[in-house]
């Protein structure tokens, strides 16, 4: 068998990184949410 999780930087960067959430009206969100919880990392 092989190993279900397999990170890639890259990956993860494009689904949940900073510009992937700025893209949508609800990543925007979050990232407003996260700016107001004053948050140190806003996206991954």
């Amino acid at each position: 068998m092989q190993p279900t999780y397999r990170p890639s930087k890259v990956c993860r960067a494009r689904k949940c990184g900073f510009r992937a959430r700025m893209k949508t009206r609800g990543g925007r969100k979050v990232i407003a949410n996260r700016r107001a919880q004053g948050r140190k990392r806003l996206a991954d």
